[in-house]
């Protein structure tokens, strides 16, 4: 089974990623990976340092955007924002789930205008992940971005 969730064709998101996992990403054609997940978040978690050193290795593109469970905010809204912008596609991010990266990504989305809400929470569900807890802030952003 596939680890890897495509929300669209320009990212994925995956639960907490290995060495291997990340071979596997180069091996599928991803450019970037994306870590949203803080180092020391459980004791069995590779450090960010080893995965982008494997990213590196494999020739890929790597950020960490470290995201606290619970703790989204508009920094990092606003660094997934440039980051998905700038990045060679197509993207990986992860998280303990993928859960956080997703929610990230469909903010970031939404705040800079890249896709409307509804087709926000649609290619979310496609891939798994439910985002009404953060719907009324996908809503909000969308329209702020809209109306621009």
């Amino acid at each position: 089974m596939n680890r890897f969730k495509r929300l669209n064709s320009e990212i994925a998101v995956s639960p907490q990623l290995s060495v291997e996992d990340v071979k596997e990403a180069a091996r599928q054609g991803f450019r970037y990976i994306i870590n949203n997940r803080p180092d020391g978040e459980s004791p069995n978690q590779p450090a960010g340092s080893v995965i982008e050193a494997a990213a590196k290795e494999e020739g890929l593109g790597y950020i960490a955007i470290p995201v606290r469970a619970g703790g989204l905010d508009e920094k990092a809204v606003v660094a997934m924002a440039e980051t998905l912008k700038k990045a060679d596609k197509p993207i990986l991010a992860y998280c303990f789930s993928g859960t956080r990266s997703a929610f990230l990504w469909a903010l970031a989305s939404a705040a800079t205008g890249e896709s409307e809400a509804d087709i926000l929470f649609a290619e979310a569900a496609n891939a798994g992940y439910d985002l009404s807890p953060i719907m009324a802030l996908v809503d909000s952003l969308s329209e702020l971005a809209q109306a621009k």
